[in-house]
Order: C-alpha cells, then structure tokens, then sequence
C-alpha cells in the first residue's frame, strides 16, 4: 500500500515537472522563435512583441491544451471506473457529438467564425441539450446499459445531425470551414474561448472527483458496491454530467479531438496499478501533458512545407498516436482471451 501511494505521488510529480516543461516549450513555438528567456520575460512583464505573442496568443492556447487534456484523462478515468471496461472513453454519451452539432450549425449559416466565441457557447448548449434529454430519457434510475444505450442514440443522431450540417451549407465555404473546424484545433483561440469553457471544465473536474472511491468499490460490482454504501444512481449520473460538461466545452473550443481520453488512463495505469480511484488524478495530468506535447507537434510539422503558415490538425495527430494504441489494446486482449482456458 505504501510503496503503490509512493508510485502514485512520484508520478504525479514527475507529469507536473513534465508539463511544466512542455508550457514553456508551447510558449516557445510557433511561426514566430522566441528564445526560453524570452518567452518567461514576456509572460512575467508583457513588454514589446514577445510579451503580445506570448501573453495574448500562445498563453491561452497553452492553458487550453492542458485544461482539455486534463478533461479529457479524467473522463476517461471515470468512464474506465464506472463501466469496469478498459475501453471506455468520453465519447459514448454523445455529449462531443452534440457539442459539434451546435458549433457545426453557428459556423455554416455565418451566425460566427470558427474563431468566435459565439461557436463555444452554442457547442456547449448542445452538450448540456444531449445530457439532458439522455437523463430524461434514461431516467434517474435506469440501469448502466440503458444509460449506454440512450448516449449511443444521441452519439448516433448528433453524428447525422452534423453529417446534415454539412449537407445542407449554403456555401461550400461554409461546409468547408465547418469540415476543418471538426478535425480539432486551438489556433487563434483567445482568452475569451478559455473564460467560456473554465466553469465548464472545472465543474467536470468536481463531479467526476467526486465519486472516486465509489469506482473503486465498483470493480467488486454493481451488487458488491450497492452492498458498501455507493449510491449507485448518484454515482451515474454525477459521471454522466460531469463527463457531459467536460467534453462539450473541449469540444466546443477546440472541435473534436480523440482518444486522449482512452490512452491516458491506460498509460499511467501500469504505474499506479488497476485502482480507478487512484488512476483519476495521474490520467488528468497525462492527458494535460499528451494534448499539450501535440499541440507543440502541430505547430513545429508544417502541413504543407510549401506554406509554413498551415498547421496540421489537432484532432488528426491525436488519431495518428491514439488509433495504433487502441489497435495495440484489441490484440492484447484477443492475446489474452486466446490464451486462456476454455
């Protein structure tokens, strides 16, 4: 017990120094170099061009990609835990798909750019829209599986929803800047996209925390932990909201970015053990310090080197890291279940 709280604190401290490490990097890269000093001297002071770059450009796209990374890895956490599944990730509500339904439809009718703040608060209407009805529709006290399969249905009809989006744009401008706003990013988010989504972020933050020991108790079973004191629809519902506001603010501010949310958990797990309690806090920082490391690649690998002003997408470099992982789980797990006794 001792030795496995010691594993967890020392990573803790280790993805703190970490992520540290890659702000100053973030703060660092960009079209325009700028030396360490530099960008420390501009954040503390805010003189000349280095202080506007740093302060008023790369600082809130900095603390976004840690905030959303770690919304991200916590969802994640407390997905894992609550479903007992190792493959359980923030999509299966519908909420991210929700939330791209609202910012998609402000975008292709010209009601904002794809840099307003305006697209924010409507994807973040749209996830707090999906959450509601999945509630009403489950229930206070419907079973997992039926809460499952209400997300699904959301998941399925926001995807059309966004899918009839593009359909119908008036323009094919619209339906193109729609499409690129979808594969993610946090170029030219401001400090008015971080101020919309921090209440968001951060209640996410309280309500998955929260039931923590109640995931513990869970790998036991839904009986076993009924039996111990967890309020097992308290527990849901607090998950369910918690991961909705969470990931419909992310998404809403920097569009649709995957498997953070899967990888995360898993790759801090082999460090502080199979405990969901204990894996929540370690996957927030991981996923902080995933998201902040890719949106540094975005901005270093052009995505045309004959125009270094184009950056690659957020959301494509996750899926280029978190798809060969997720393949890399379903052959060790088909390894496994080949392996073992029939």
């Amino acid at each position: 017990m001792i030795s496995s709280r010691r594993s967890e604190w020392g990573l803790a401290f280790a993805l703190a120094a970490l992520i540290a490490l890659l702000a100053i990097v973030s703060l660092m890269s960009g079209a325009a170099s700028i030396s360490p000093r530099q960008a420390l001297a501009g954040l503390f002071d805010g003189q000349g061009a280095e202080g506007i770059i740093v302060r008023d450009i790369r600082l809130p796209r900095t603390l976004l990609a840690m905030m959303i990374g770690a919304t991200f890895g916590l969802s994640g956490a407390a997905l894992q835990g609550l479903l007992r599944n190792p493959l359980a990730e923030p999509a299966l509500f519908g909420a991210p798909q929700a939330a791209s339904v609202g910012a998609s439809f402000m975008i292709a009718y010209g009601f904002a750019g794809a840099t307003s703040f305006a697209v924010p608060l409507a994807g973040i209407l749209g996830a707090l829209i999906s959450v509601g009805g999945l509630v009403a529709i489950a229930g206070r006290r419907a079973s997992l599986t039926v809460t499952l399969l209400a997300g699904l249905a959301f998941a399925s009809f926001a995807g059309a929803g966004t899918a009839l989006i593009l359909n119908l744009a008036p323009t094919p401008y619209a339906a193109l800047e729609v499409a690129f706003w979808l594969l993610g990013s946090l170029e030219d988010r401001s400090i008015d996209h971080l101020l919309i989504a921090v209440p968001f972020l951060a209640a996410s933050w309280v309500l998955l925390a929260i039931p923590a020991r109640s995931y513990r108790a869970l790998t036991l079973g839904e009986d076993a932990a009924a039996s111990l004191g967890v309020d097992l629809n308290r527990t849901r519902l607090m998950v369910v909201i918690g991961t909705a506001l969470g990931v419909g603010a992310a998404v809403a501010v920097a569009g649709s970015i995957g498997f953070i949310g899967l990888v995360a958990p898993h790759l801090v797990r082999r460090f502080v053990g199979s405990d969901p309690a204990r894996v929540c806090f370690p996957a927030a920082l991981m996923g902080a310090a995933l998201l902040t490391a890719a949106d540094i690649a975005v901005r270093l690998i052009p995505a045309n080197p004959n125009a270094t002003a184009i950056e690659l997408k957020l959301g494509v470099v996750t899926a280029l890291i978190g798809v060969p992982f997720f393949l890399a789980m379903i052959f060790r797990e088909r390894r496994l279940l080949e392996g073992s006794p029939s």
